[in-house]
């Protein structure tokens, strides 16, 4: 007799990347360090008392650059924020009224914040099926949303498992080479089930001449099913540049991005995706709907089986009313509260690592979990790749003890990379947001409880977005906002912070 023993494949080797300076200090800081010290060198050949008034600055100018948060934010940054709510608060920015008794535009419900300056385009790709695309007009981005239905991973085979997730890096090692792509998420959002769906498939076939009892057992299904089940929606966006230059007539771009779309659902629904399709710029306005008044999405449901549309505009996508506080964002018939990604999980983990996260939780409204992903070209990667080969190398020869090993390891985490980089694979920097709505703002408490729970059982570490609620519910929601797109400051000044 012989036995096979099973071994379950497991997943890791990210790391956060590398800041680029001295110690804690950023490039910026570091350039500062040298460029004080020069300074004070000079100053000293006059005088030692020249030096002491010249260096004292320095000193309290670049100390608030060496302490940092656990999730690399130094004080510099935590004081731009804090000063950043307080002038928004101080001009009125965190109210927002839209309606006819507004003084909006036309009296529309157009959505807030960083969808303000979004306008809906529609088109037809090559298999004439209609896709809607949102025109960022502010940045001149361009967003298509995808919807899939993930196959569960309930009794498959851990081979499947292995072969779907191989799909998926390999779908998006392929978004590098995408012509203009700024960037792309994925975006789980769950909810109770209204029953609006079960309800409309089953009471209109139901015979009126079936016994009494069997029509009552049918609308009891109806009645109590949805109790106790839950909806689950996928959608993938992809945020792209003008291809050709920013003054690109929008209806190229459009006609552009038409023919992109059926290999990037075929690439989806070989990793798993299930049945893949674009949304029309309809339903992502009744995405977007929802998101922010989640009373009506029963209705929703109900006129969209009854007349197989809804006739909705992003132009009236958004809340009657919003108000912004500091860790909580409150909107029409819901209040949420927004968590950022600070740690990923450490070592290696499973494919099912984020299951609990994104199965439905108990006393929520709606949850969504946004996977934010930047791919980086081929050029850029190699170069990533070899520069933290050589940094792990000189760690592992400058440390002794438990530095070396830990050094150690890090120089098989680089040396993997750069092989798996080598023979074809991509370099993509991630980032998770998690958004929970809730119905009463006295219920963010529990809620919060909920969040711990969740990123304890992933092996993450989640902060709360304090001072911008606002913009975090409208990164996670699927309209493509890419955060690293909306910041005054350029990617690379803030990476050399």
């Amino acid at each position: 007799m012989s036995t096979e023993t099973i071994i379950e494949p497991t997943y890791g080797n990210w790391r956060r990347p590398r800041r680029a300076g001295l110690g804690p200090f950023g490039l910026l800081g570091t350039v500062g360090v040298f460029g004080g010290l020069v300074v004070v060198l000079l100053a000293s050949l006059a005088s030692l008392q020249a030096a002491m008034v010249i260096g004292t600055p320095f000193v309290l100018g670049l100390l608030p650059m060496a302490v940092r948060t656990p999730d690399g934010r130094n004080l510099y940054q935590l004081v731009a924020l804090r000063v950043g709510w307080s002038r928004r608060r101080a001009r009125g920015e965190h109210l927002y009224v839209s309606g006819p008794l507004s003084a909006r535009p036309e009296g529309r419900f157009a959505p807030p914040g960083m969808l303000s300056g979004v306008a809906a385009l529609e088109g037809r790709d090559a298999y004439d099926r209609a896709f809607g695309v949102l025109h960022h007009r502010r940045r001149n981005l361009y967003t298509i949303v995808l919807r899939c239905e993930p196959d569960g991973g309930s009794l498959v085979d851990p081979d499947q498992v292995d072969t779907w997730v191989a799909l998926w890096g390999e779908w998006l090692s392929r978004l590098a080479h995408e012509p203009g792509l700024r960037g792309a998420s994925v975006v789980v959002e769950t909810a109770p089930d209204p029953g609006t769906r079960l309800a409309t498939e089953v009471l209109p076939r139901l015979d009126a001449d079936a016994p009494p009892a069997a029509r009552a057992v049918m609308q009891e299904v109806v009645d109590d099913y949805p109790s106790a089940s839950s909806e689950m929606n996928s959608y993938i966006t992809l945020t792209y540049a003008p291809v050709g230059g920013p003054r690109r007539d929008p209806e190229d771009v459009v006609t552009d991005l038409a023919i992109r779309v059926p290999s990037l659902l075929t690439g989806l629904v070989s990793a798993g995706g299930g049945v893949a399709e674009p949304l029309t710029a309809e339903q992502i306005a009744e995405v977007v709907r929802v998101a922010y008044d989640p009373a009506c999405a029963a209705d929703v449901l109900s006129v969209r089986a009854e007349h197989g549309r809804t006739g909705l505009e992003w132009i009236d996508a958004g809340p009657v009313a919003a108000v912004e506080t500091v860790d909580a964002y409150q909107h029409d018939s819901g209040v949420s509260r927004t968590w950022l990604l600070t740690l990923a999980p450490r070592g290696t983990v499973r494919s099912s690592v984020l299951r609990t996260m994104l199965d439905a939780s108990a006393g929520t409204r709606r949850k969504r979990v946004a996977l934010l992903y930047r791919p980086i070209d081929p050029a850029t990667s190699a170069r990533i790749v070899e520069a933290d080969r050589r940094t792990a190398q000189f760690m592992a020869t400058s440390g002794r003890g438990m530095v070396q090993a830990r050094a150690a390891a890090e120089v098989r985490a680089a040396e993997q990379a750069a092989s798996e980089e080598a023979t074809g694979a991509g370099l993509v920097e991630f980032s998770l947001m998690l958004t929970i709505t809730v119905d009463r703002p006295d219920q963010l408490d529990d809620a919060s409880v909920v969040v711990r729970n969740l990123t304890g059982a992933a092996r993450i570490s989640m902060r709360s977005a304090n001072r911008m609620q606002a913009a975090a519910f409208s990164c996670s929601l699927p309209a493509g906002i890419l955060p690293w797109e909306q910041t005054m400051l350029p990617h690379e000044l803030q990476e050399a912070m």
